[in-house]
Order: structure tokens, then C-alpha cells, then sequence
């Protein structure tokens, strides 16, 4: 139990790390484009990098606030057949779709961090001679932590309204 609570702390934790984080990716990606929007109407030029930045800030910022999501079960939810399980099984396939769902975030971790060890010994330079395989860091990254999300909340307890929310 000791462990599990642990794990609840380090996750709200990181929660509040990932919340900062996104507040100054998109501080940033403001300024930015604001930026490149005066640079070019006004003095014909823009910062050639600007807008490849602003993709890979745009990246940064779905992946960080799709694991936020996870945290916050706000996430997207098919629900299509949550009317035909009895209710008493309702926990039950929860429970068994977010270890599914851990399951195959883990796969895609795994396989984020193949493309990126790709990326990296390839060498490709996105910018200013920055690799390309530094701004991917966050596939892995949020894959892995989807994956923990899904397998922590999976064992938490259940109240009928967020059961009913998350089918």
C-alpha cells in the first residue's frame, strides 16, 4: 500500500510539473507566432526556424495535455455499448479496459523509443543544429506515462459517477 501511495504523490507531482510546463509551451508558442506575424508584415522576414519550432512546441503540447487528460479522466471515451453492461459490471470492464489500454500504450512506448533511437543515430538536424530526436523525447515520454496513469487509476476506487463518466 505504501508503494501504491507513493506512486499517487509522484504522479500529482509530476501532474503539477506537466501543468507548468504546458503554461510556458504555450507562453511561448503566443509570443512566437505573434512574433513571426509582426516580423513578416512588418519587415518582410521571419525568423526561417519560427514555424518549425511552433510544430514541434504544438507536438509537445497535445502529448503533455493528453497525459494530463489521463490524470484528470478527461480523456476521450468511446461509449458506444455502456448501456448494454449490467451496471454491477460496469467496474469491472473498466478496470479491464484501462489495463488494456496501459497495455497498449506501453506497445506504443516501446515503439516510440525504437523512432527514436532511430532518429538519433541517423542524425537528422531539425534547426539551428539541433537533432531531431531531442523534440520526440516527449512520444516516449508521454506514452510511458499514459501507460502508468492508466495502471495506476485502474486499481483506484470507483464511485458510481465516475464510473458512468469513464464508459
Amino acid at each position: 500500500m505504501k508503494l501504491i501511495s507513493s506512486l499517487y504523490t509522484f504522479d500529482s507531482t509530476l501532474e503539477k510539473f506537466e501543468c507548468r510546463l504546458i503554461i510556458c509551451l504555450l507562453s511561448l508558442m503566443i509570443i512566437l507566432s505573434f512574433g513571426q506575424m509582426l516580423s513578416r508584415n512588418l519587415f518582410h522576414q521571419a525568423l526561417v526556424w519560427g514555424d518549425i519550432l511552433l510544430r514541434q512546441l504544438v507536438l509537445w503540447t497535445g502529448f503533455l495535455g493528453a497525459s494530463l487528460a489521463i490524470r484528470q479522466n478527461k480523456h476521450i471515451s468511446i461509449d458506444a455499448f455502456s448501456i448494454f453492461i449490467p451496471a454491477n459490471s460496469k467496474k469491472n470492464v473498466i478496470t479491464f479496459t484501462r489495463i488494456a489500454t496501459a497495455i497498449i500504450s506501453g506497445f506504443l512506448a516501446w515503439a516510440a523509443w525504437s523512432f527514436v533511437k532511430f532518429e538519433k543515430e541517423s542524425e537528422s538536424i531539425l534547426f539551428l543544429d539541433l537533432p531531431v530526436w531531442i523534440f520526440q523525447l516527449i512520444l516516449p515520454y508521454s506514452f510511458i506515462t499514459i501507460a502508468l496513469r492508466f495502471l495506476l487509476y485502474s486499481t483506484k476506487n470507483q464511485n458510481k459517477e465516475s464510473t458512468q463518466d469513464n464508459l
